[in-house]
């Protein structure tokens, strides 16, 4: 078996790469956010969605650019942290290293398959969770609980909600 047809899992075989108009993505992400700081007023129940995120792996994984999804985890995690009451950077931080992450693996896998998307959010919220976390740790010297069991249980609700969101914002793509 020759290298290059040994490539089951890349990018060459996995489908085109996706294109958005340029409006989505300014409104998905500036929707995404306002869900984020105006929903768990009036719903504090949905207060463990994060919206912003899921944004950030579906745009990430769909673009298969590590330089677009580093971008925009960035743009989104920045634009969040500046309506929320956390210190400038923390979320912009997490969601730059998860839109790479996403970015990467959109790469190399084919991730349209519903049951990969659920996997990979559950995934990514994990990793921004542990990212938060070490960061509270290291750059603002507090003392957070490693509470892995509550991350878990949130990054399966996050990833449930994701996937129906995933499969409303493939509508709003267009495949080149």
């Amino acid at each position: 078996m020759a290298y290059s047809s040994g490539r089951m899992l890349l990018s060459q075989s996995d489908g085109p790469v996706s294109r958005f108009r340029a409006w989505v993505f300014i409104v998905i992400p500036l929707l995404a956010i306002l869900f984020q700081v105006y929903v768990p007023l009036f719903f504090p129940f949905l207060g463990f969605l994060d919206m912003p995120l899921l944004v950030v792996v579906y745009l990430s994984l769909t673009q298969r650019n590590q330089v677009g999804g580093l971008v925009t985890g960035a743009l989104i995690g920045l634009a969040q942290d500046s309506l929320s009451k956390n210190p400038l950077g923390m979320f912009g931080i997490c969601k730059t290293l998860v839109g790479y992450f996403a970015a990467s693996i959109g790469v190399h896998f084919n991730v349209e398959n519903t049951f990969i998307r659920l996997f990979l959010s559950l995934l990514f919220y994990f990793i921004h969770q542990v990212c938060y976390w070490m960061m509270q740790r290291a750059l603002l010297a507090q003392q957070p609980a490693f509470d892995y069991q509550s991350w878990l249980l949130y990054g399966a609700l996050n990833a449930v909600v994701g996937a129906a969101l995933f499969h409303f914002l493939d509508k709003l793509r267009a495949t080149a």
